[in-house]
């Protein structure tokens, strides 16, 4: 499997986990993508930096080519991937408005 295919994995296991199995629709809402924006500079930053570097290093043939700031744009697949997963599921954790910790 390339990157761009785990990358695209990725993304849509992430969409179905937040809409269809843990129903917090975390995607259709504002709040979750200016949070998701001011994440997305930090690892637009951190990806430039570890692969401007040669820290991380990504085979040719595995990748779709564009680039942004030296990172594959695969990367912000991932990043997209791993930050709505892990909200969606803190969301669906925190105890209810109203109820006792």
């Amino acid at each position: 499997m390339t990157y761009t295919a785990a990358a695209a994995v990725g993304v849509v296991a992430a969409v179905v986990l937040d809409l269809a199995l843990l129903r917090t629709r975390l995607v259709l809402g504002r709040a979750f993508w200016l949070a998701y924006a001011i994440v997305l500079v930090f690892q637009i930053l951190s990806n430039g930096v570890l692969t401007g570097t040669g820290t991380v290093r990504y085979a040719p043939w595995a990748v779709l080519g564009p680039r942004l700031a030296f990172a594959p744009v695969e990367d912000l697949a991932f990043g997209f991937a791993l930050v709505l997963s892990t909200l969606a599921v803190w969301t669906r954790l925190r105890p209810a408005e109203g109820s006792r910790p």
